[in-house]
């Protein structure tokens, strides 16, 4: 969705944000002077170094943590107001399915906190379900699914419940080369089934390139913004897109920018 000027409509705004984590140690400076506007619809991928801050930003949109400078917004409010309207779900690196329930109890666990009537927790189980290929495994435990449909069942989970925003903190880590290239593919074509706006950190410069409209790299802590690279590449886009010369050459500036985000590190 656009304006009249032709930009997409801000859903996550970031001015000045800066986020210090108080400790015994002395403060730890997390991430600094953060200017980030995240449009609706747009696909934005966070890359960097482990302790970047990364994480901590995502988990800052979701109201986990608190910016000590600067202002962040979602939906125009708060990250607790916007928490409390339910404006998005979290998939986190861990698929975090409780044993115990079958695929279908874990992916309700959030409708029955919401409150939401039998009938309709059981029309939306189905429907995410769908939509993440995993029709038939309702009834499965956790420990009956490989790693890959785990982690489809933790992101139908987040979409139970219809938030406009998913927020993706490296839900792909820990999977073989293979699973990964094929969740990429799924997400792709959920986020476009979808149009919802996905905020996804990752490690992989690959992923980065192959998922996103944006690329915001960022430099080691405190995390600072060093380059936002806005992706020339089709909406649909094939594995073997990875091969041509546009995406080379988008890989090489975020690998650019990590390298100097590292030279500037004091």
């Amino acid at each position: 969705m656009k304006d009249t000027a032709g930009i997409a409509t801000p859903v996550i705004e970031a001015k000045g944000m800066g986020l210090t984590f108080e400790t015994n140690d002395g403060p730890v400076h997390a991430l600094k002077d953060v200017n980030l506007t995240v449009g609706k619809g747009e696909f934005v991928s966070f890359i960097g170094p482990s302790g970047c801050g990364k994480t901590t930003f995502l988990r800052a949109i979701a109201a986990l943590e608190h910016p000590t400078e600067g202002t962040l917004t979602v939906n125009g409010m708060t990250p607790d107001a916007a928490r409390q309207a339910r404006a998005y779900g979290y998939v986190f690196q861990a698929a975090g399915l409780y044993p115990w329930r079958t695929i279908a109890g874990n992916i309700r666990l959030p409708l029955e906190i919401m409150g939401f009537s039998r009938d309709e927790q059981e029309e939306r189980v189905e429907r995410v379900l769908a939509l993440v290929d995993l029709d038939g495994f309702g009834r499965k435990f956790p420990w009956q699914l490989s790693g890959g449909m785990q982690q489809r069942a933790s992101i139908a989970r987040a979409l139970a419940f219809d938030a406009d925003i998913l927020l993706m903190d490296e839900p792909f880590g820990a999977l073989d080369e293979i699973v990964r290239d094929r969740l990429n593919e799924e997400v792709l074509k959920l986020w476009a089934r979808t149009e919802k706006t996905i905020g996804f950190v990752t490690h992989s410069i690959p992923e980065a390139v192959y998922l996103s409209t944006r690329i915001v790299v960022m430099s080691p802590r405190p995390g600072r913004i060093t380059d936002v690279i806005e992706s020339p590449l089709p909406k649909d886009r094939p594995l073997d897109i990875r091969d041509s010369p546009e995406f080379i050459a988008i890989a090489h500036r975020v690998r650019e920018g990590l390298r100097a985000g590292h030279g500037d590190e004091v």
